[in-house]
């Protein structure tokens, strides 16, 4: 990466989400040697105040404030402050669903907490709500279209493949008679191209062999 990007230049930092005491370097080797050794720029979030970055307008910052330090009793308005800045910060549909797990996860209220997030905040609460279910049955939705016009597509194709096997034993069988077993079973088998080659050959050949080559 340094060859490719032409710097000798590297500032490591390390986030940590849970507050306590963290080692200020990192050493990597083996028995005999050391072969990677840097100290780092720390960034320990259960050390930062919710209230200084409630109102930020950095969503990385928005988005770990569940992951900060606060009162037990404020948890229902940090997670007010960080959906907020979700919404606020971030235009993708499909990121903000991403994100809202996301601080659903380290927010992790309770039941009791979700029903006073809901009282306190219900316009947003609803936003929410119907955000979440509307973009996940779009998704469904989508998937499902998919599936069908993917099965449509391949219906279509084997449909055209029976056809394409009925009208060569047909026309082997005016032109040369029953069919044996054998031959039946190479034209069930056959894909589309190998029909449509066969098909072709019916109308100059003067056998089966020179039809099934």
């Amino acid at each position: 990466m340094s060859e490719l990007f032409k710097t000798e230049r590297v500032v490591p930092v390390v986030i940590f989400l849970n507050k306590g005491r963290h080692a200020e370097a990192l050493t990597l080797g083996g028995d005999r040697h050391h072969y990677l050794t840097f100290r780092y720029l720390s960034c320990d979030l259960g050390n930062l105040p919710f209230e200084r970055y409630k109102d930020s307008d950095n969503i990385v910052a928005r988005l770990n404030l569940p992951n900060m330090a606060y009162p037990k009793e404020n948890r229902v308005e940090v997670y007010a402050h960080a959906v907020r800045g979700l919404y606020e910060l971030e235009p993708q549909p499909e990121k903000q669903l991403k994100y809202l797990d996301f601080i659903d996860i380290y927010a992790g209220l309770d039941d009791n907490e979700l029903q006073m997030y809901r009282d306190q905040y219900p316009e947003e609460a609803e936003k929410v709500s119907n955000f979440a279910e509307r973009f996940r049955a779009e998704g469904l939705e989508q998937g499902l279209q998919q599936g069908v016009q993917q099965g449509l597509q391949q219906g279509m194709q084997q449909g055209m493949q029976q056809g394409e096997a009925l009208a060569l034993e047909r026309q082997l069988t005016l032109k040369f008679g029953e069919l044996p077993e054998a031959v039946r079973q190479r034209i069930a088998e056959a894909d589309a191209d190998t029909l449509i080659v066969w098909l072709e050959r019916v109308l100059t050949a003067s056998s089966l062999d020179e039809v099934l080559g």
